[in-house]
């Protein structure tokens, strides 16, 4: 049956071969039958009618012919035909797009496992490799994802095939050992630009190249791809999951920097997830590990506005040693070196995780007396003018070199404003006005005066005629 075009060529010559289709599938299916050595022959008799149906149109018949041939090599176990028959169908002239799709998703099955529709009916489907046990079946499987791969690049139609596939390859190599070649496969693909891949699984996908990229040691890849990430997409309701390992790698990589006060907002964002709320050892674990990163940062009006937020918790009440350190970081008072509670801030896991990294942990014991210094002379700087060096130095427990560099340093980085008189052995914090200043503050101070007693004039007036 030909279907003729119509006026003006606006269809394709369509011919019906589907009778003919089913009895060569027959055909090619009783040779299988009679014996696996005749793939080759029942190939070449699918290979005819495959050419006719493309030429001819017959996408339906097409589809068939082309989903038969798979099976049949697949159904022989004969896998080196299987990888050669995709390679043959999916680059034939004119070749369908919807054939092509359909010898990718007919063979999908058979590399990776199948997937469940997800909870909220995104459509997620499995990337994980299908499981083998032998080192020749390992070798198939990989060439066969690999070509598949090849298959779908640069096809949009198939970019959600193409990702699954990747993470697929990226999870072989990972079993491997091969990290650093999982975490380049995984970066050829920019998921954020699929259009096919639902929030979720975009989010996955970048999650995972975080850390592989992290496995490799690479942070600042790393933090380039978690910045693909809308931290406002983590805050929508069922990303609780995903928010949690987002911010955990997060953490690998501000640790790695150094990075305290980033530490504590990562730990925080951990806290405040609702999963993390309804389980007691989990949000102790956070809001312990926020504390500790916040006494570890910077002085900032960031860094006291999230200690003044923290302190509101009514869950640091349960935590008495969090309570009374972000009790004395809060209060305008000089504090001894250690900490009451130190000991027992130092064995929290943020500051242990460090394992065998004597560096790391000592980096974070220092910066730990630094804070509680600083935290001191910020004190002092609140109640004194001026004052001896040898008496401050005294106050909190320096020699007057430590005490001197320890200035120094809060003056460069803005915190506070000093001048240290070396023969005299003062130091002063509050800054001498010059008259230019204290004039200048006066005719301020007049020009406010006058607008006020203006305006009260106004209103008396104005009274007085309502009257």
């Amino acid at each position: 049956m030909v279907s003729g075009k119509a006026d003006g060529g606006q269809l394709e010559e369509r011919i019906d071969l589907s009778s003919e289709t089913e009895s060569k599938i027959s055909q090619a299916q009783s040779l299988i039958a009679s014996s696996p050595t005749n793939l080759s022959s029942a190939l070449s008799l699918l290979a005819s009618i495959e050419k006719r149906a493309r030429v001819g149109n017959d996408t339906p018949s097409l589809l068939k012919v082309c989903e038969a041939s798979l099976q049949l090599c697949k159904d022989c176990n004969d896998e080196e035909s299987l990888i050669d028959t995709i390679k043959m169908l999916t680059t034939r002239r004119s070749q369908k797009s919807k054939a092509i799709g359909a010898c990718v998703n007919k063979t999908l099955p058979w590399v990776l496992e199948s997937g469940s529709e997800s909870d909220d009916g995104d459509g997620m489907k499995g990337y994980v490799p299908l499981a083998v046990s032998t080192d020749e079946q390992k070798v198939i499987r990989e060439k066969l994802v690999v070509t598949l791969r090849d298959v779908t690049d640069g096809k949009l139609f198939l970019e959600a095939e193409r990702a699954r596939l990747t993470r697929a390859l990226a999870i072989i190599k990972e079993e491997d050992g091969d990290i650093a070649s999982a975490a380049d496969i995984l970066q050829e693909v920019h998921v954020e630009t699929y259009g096919s891949l639902s929030k979720r699984e975009k989010i996955e996908f970048i999650l995972e190249q975080m850390r592989l990229t992290l496995g490799k040691k690479d942070f600042v890849r790393a933090y380039i791809v978690g910045n693909k990430i809308n931290r406002k997409t983590l805050a929508e309701e069922g990303m609780e999951v995903e928010k949690i390992k987002f911010f955990t790698l997060l953490s690998e990589y501000h640790r790695h920097e150094k990075d305290a006060f980033e530490l504590s907002k990562d730990y925080h964002s951990i806290y405040s997830t609702c999963t993390v709320q309804n389980d007691e050892a989990a949000w102790t674990n956070a809001l312990q590990n926020t504390v500790l990163f916040l006494t570890l940062s910077a002085y900032s009006m960031e860094q006291q506005d999230m200690l003044h937020r923290i302190k509101l918790d009514s869950n640091l009440e349960k935590l008495p040693a969090c309570h009374k350190t972000i009790t004395l970081l809060l209060t305008k008072e000089i504090v001894s070196y250690p900490l009451p509670d130190q000991q027992e801030l130092e064995s929290f896991d943020g500051f242990t995780i460090c394992g065998e990294d004597k560096d790391m942990i000592s980096h974070w014991s220092s910066t730990f007396r630094t804070r509680i210094i600083q935290h001191n002379i910020r004190v002092a700087s609140f109640y004194y003018r001026r004052i001896h060096g040898a008496r401050l130095a005294q106050l909190v427990g320096l020699t007057s070199e430590e005490l001197e560099k320890e200035i120094a340093g809060m003056v460069s980085n803005g915190e506070v404003y000093a001048k240290i008189d070396r023969p005299n052995d003062i130091i002063r914090f509050k800054q001498e006005r010059i008259p230019e200043t204290i004039l200048s503050d006066w005719t301020n101070d007049i020009s406010t005066l006058l607008h006020l007693v203006e305006t009260t004039s106004h209103l008396i007036q104005k009274e007085n005629m309502t009257r």
